[in-house]
């Protein structure tokens, strides 16, 4: 079952909260703007949404209690969730209770799902869990070489995340091929990773017990020796925060360049900037070297799917990652790679054996149609 309707009727967005300003925008069918306003919380922030959908001349709705239902995406849904879930009391201590896991996104979240509840008293809150869809990975994936009693009793596996953006594009590629197949979806964003879908179905991807492992992503590091923590602590000097602060926000591109935008590092490295050309070489080895690994794990592939602003949008790592795969029958065509277009297109050769696609993400869609399915069924 999906939604009767695709059409947005209004969107947006408001980032850099916390910060002395804020970006806002916002669009409706008679009206788009974008400002910088005095926005310091997420609460200010969604009552500024609130008041532009109610806008008497440019909003959608006329109260609040128009909205029905008001969908969060949660990063970290751990082994409580296999599935979207109302939101209850018991919901948000669970989600509370991951924080840890996900130190970066669970905590705001929770702060929307609590400003949403005041602004939009009337609405079932609804939560869409990253984690959700890589449940379907199997023990042989999903378990840890460690001690049995920290996956049993601690929980401590494979979690995977993005997974909203991956079954999302996913399915796209799926229908585009008309068949169930064996894909690769590579989201490559500020935090980037990959998965291994076969039917429809997750059965691998590069993140972990947290989002901080697989590729290398804008600030984190991805994978690394977990020796390296304890010779930080050990012979370093530093605290165990101190280690997953540089881990987590102080490496990655950021790390290897100074600079944490895919743009700036492109443009360094077409200057010359050695740093930049070795971050990028870098970052493409380890997307290489998993689709490898992925299909083996597959056994075959028949498409490689790049989504999210990085995928979607930077032709020069999509051709770096794609060069000299031929033995995998993964050939690009360098004239398609550069088309630039929000549909679902093919970049590679003809000649290819592999379909090579570009896939653009629809994250708010696909929380949507999730929430809209929960709630009719």
């Amino acid at each position: 079952m999906v939604m009767p309707t695709n059409e947005v009727i209004c969107s947006g967005m408001i980032d850099r909260i916390g910060l002395e300003t804020s970006n806002i925008t916002f669009k409706t069918a008679v009206n788009s703007f974008e400002e910088i306003l005095p926005v310091p919380t997420h609460k200010v922030g969604l009552q500024k949404v609130a008041d532009m959908l109610l806008d008497p001349e440019t909003g959608v709705i006329k109260t609040t209690s128009e909205i029905t239902a008001v969908g969060h995406r949660v990063v970290h849904g751990g082994s409580y969730f296999s599935d979207t879930a109302i939101i209850t009391e018991e919901v948000k201590e669970k989600i509370k209770e991951l924080s840890e896991l996900a130190p970066l996104h669970n905590p705001a979240h929770l702060v929307g799902i609590n400003v949403a509840e005041e602004i939009f008293s009337d609405a079932k809150q609804v939560a869409v869990f990253d984690t959700a869809f890589h449940q379907t990975i199997p023990v042989e994936a999903h378990k840890y070489a460690i001690p049995n009693f920290l996956l049993t009793e601690h929980k401590v596996r494979v979690y995977g995340f993005h997974g909203t953006s991956h079954k999302y594009v996913s399915e796209k590629a799926i229908s585009y091929l008309e068949k169930n197949s064996k894909i690769i979806t590579i989201h490559l964003g500020n935090g980037c990773s990959m998965t291994a879908i076969k039917d429809g179905k997750s059965i691998d991807t590069t993140m972990g017990f947290s989002p901080s492992n697989g590729l290398i992503m804008g600030t984190r590091a991805g994978d690394i020796d977990q020796s390296v923590i304890f010779y930080m602590v050990k012979n370093l000097g530093y605290t165990p925060d101190e280690v997953n602060s540089i881990l987590l926000k102080q490496s990655g591109m950021l790390g290897l360049t100074g600079y944490s935008d895919l743009r700036d590092i492109e443009s360094k490295a077409e200057e010359g900037n050695k740093d930049c050309e070795l971050a990028l070489l870098m970052n493409a080895y380890r997307i290489r070297k998993t689709i490898g690994a992925y299909a083996a794990a597959l056994n075959g592939l028949d498409a490689i799917v790049f989504t999210a602003g990085i995928g979607e949008n930077s032709s020069f790592m999509r051709n770096l990652i794609c060069t000299d795969m031929d033995y995998f029958g993964i050939q690009i065509d360098t004239a398609k790679n550069q088309i630039r277009s929000k549909e679902l297109r093919e970049i590679n050769t003809a000649d290819s054996t592999v379909k090579i696609l570009v896939v653009p993400t629809d994250e708010e869609y696909e929380i949507a149609n999730q929430v809209f399915q929960l709630l009719e069924n």
